[in-house]
């Protein structure tokens, strides 16, 4: 694991060299998307003997919150990339599961996603051999810098959700350009429209026979992909707190009216106190972040037919904790390091805003008092969170 953190950092150096100035332009990220590439970063989880890195998930969210410190844009979509590309192990067959890795590993695919549970509008018919999928997504994270997409929608007539993988690249895929928030601006999550989509039955994941054959492991993409935001999110609140102790110690002055006058602000008392405060905080989410990802990507990395509802449950708890901690702390740090750095750090070209706009953005994505409910419902009555899109 050492050694992909430290490429990860390394990668991370580069990208937060003028990470405020591409925060302001909002383009789309095709050479941020390559450097990841370029580094090894995107087949980690990729099999050995198809040039990947045979990682585990426990680095894979490491990585994830590493390139996050300088980006959280770019950390969205490596680590969104990481659950997508781990998409076919969730639900797919075997053999689907050989073709799908081999595919991005050998050539160094990116994936974006049309996966918004609460968008029922995309719809798949049936036509011989094969399935059409045609409708609209309101968001499909990596878009524009994606190799292949994978598409989710609802068989016609049925209740039946069918996943497949496909190129990104072909006319009946429009992403429009339209995501424009406050945070996470270069994460290219605008809507897209599917037209006339056509996927061989074959392809349709997990699907044998054109039935689908469930198994627990499957409910773990939402858990894994929680843990994904979670990693993120910490990320972004350690580049938070790293940007702003340079800052105080570079910039900072004392206030030279309190009293207890200093000659320089890093011995100012409040400033300590503050920051020592906020560390505290952090370093306690750290390890409640890392033990929610040692424990899931045992789950993850075992036999697929062994995962019981009960470890399942125990793991989903425990990222709903992880969530709800670096989330509430990640925004503690991005206003209150204002307090510290003080009033010429909220200058526009210091960009020290973005860790606040970025964390708030996606922490919205699904509100978070179900997840200190869950957490209590399982600390109160013992109650696992029954899976669904969200838990």
């Amino acid at each position: 694991m050492t050694g992909w953190i430290e490429r990860a950092r390394e990668v991370a150096a580069k990208l937060a060299v003028d990470a405020v100035e591409r925060d302001r332009e909002g383009q789309t990220p095709y050479q941020e998307v390559q450097l990841l590439k370029d580094n090894g970063l995107v087949t980690l989880l990729g099999p050995a003997e198809h040039g990947g890195g045979g990682q585990t998930w426990e680095t894979a969210y490491r990585v994830t919150r590493e390139i996050a410190k300088a980006d959280g844009s770019i950390g969205q979509l490596l680590g969104y990339h990481y659950l997508w590309a781990w998409a076919a192990r969730l639900v797919a067959t075997d053999a689907q599961v050989a073709a799908v890795e081999e595919l991005y590993t050998r050539n160094n695919f990116f994936f974006g996603g049309a996966v918004n549970p609460r968008d029922s509008d995309l719809t798949i018919t049936e036509d011989g051999d094969e399935i059409v999928y045609n409708g609209h997504k309101s968001f499909s994270t990596g878009s524009k810098v994606s190799d292949l997409t994978v598409l989710e929608g609802v068989l016609e007539g049925t209740e039946d959700h069918i996943f497949a993988i496909v190129p990104s690249k072909q006319p009946g895929i429009i992403f429009h350009d339209d995501w424009d928030n406050i945070g996470q601006r270069l994460t290219e999550s605008g809507s897209v429209t599917i037209e006339n989509v056509r996927v061989p039955w074959t392809d349709a994941a997990g699907y044998a026979d054109r039935k689908f054959h469930p198994l627990v492991y499957n409910t773990l993409n939402v858990p894994a992909i929680q843990l994904v935001f979670t990693n993120f999110y910490l990320g972004i609140a350690q580049g938070a707190l790293e940007t702003a102790l340079a800052y105080t110690q570079d910039r900072t002055r004392a206030w030279p009216y309190g009293g207890d006058d200093k000659q320089n602000a890093a011995e100012e008392w409040y400033i300590l106190d503050g920051y020592g405060d906020l560390q505290a905080k952090l370093w306690a989410v750290e390890a409640l972040v890392d033990k929610a990802g040692e424990a899931i990507s045992r789950v993850l990395h075992a036999p697929r037919e062994e995962l019981t509802p009960e470890a399942r449950g125990e793991v989903a708890v425990l990222i709903a904790a992880a969530k709800q901690r670096t989330v509430d702390t990640g925004l503690e740090i991005g206003t209150r390091i204002f307090e510290l750095t003080g009033a010429r750090a909220s200058a526009s070209k210091y960009g020290l805003d973005r860790f606040w706009r970025n964390l708030r953005t996606h922490s919205l994505h699904d509100p978070l008092p179900y997840k200190r409910r869950e957490v209590g419902a399982y600390a109160l009555l013992g109650e696992y969170p029954t899976p669904t899109w969200y838990t």
